[in-house]
């Protein structure tokens, strides 16, 4: 199969997201999904709410946080 400029065309617009993934990895060494450690300081109040949507959801705090700035809207646990 010849690739012509009209399929590579096409199948760069199908798969944009990933080849800017890609491309974001040769520069950083990262993935999006990847997951880091990172210590953070949080008010008592903030983490005894944490605790509290974990027992009510059975989530990880780390999961909670992810979702909570990835759609802020979208979370209805506070």
């Amino acid at each position: 199969m010849r690739l012509t400029k009209k399929i590579i065309n096409k199948i760069l617009k199908e798969n944009k997201k990933t080849f800017e993934m890609l491309e974001n990895y040769d520069k950083t060494r990262e993935l999006p999904f990847q997951r880091k450690r990172i210590d953070i300081t949080l008010s008592i109040e903030t983490l005894n709410k944490l605790k509290k949507v974990k027992e009510k959801t059975g989530k990880p705090i780390s999961q909670i946080i992810d979702k909570l700035v990835r759609e802020p809207k979208n979370f209805k646990c506070f």
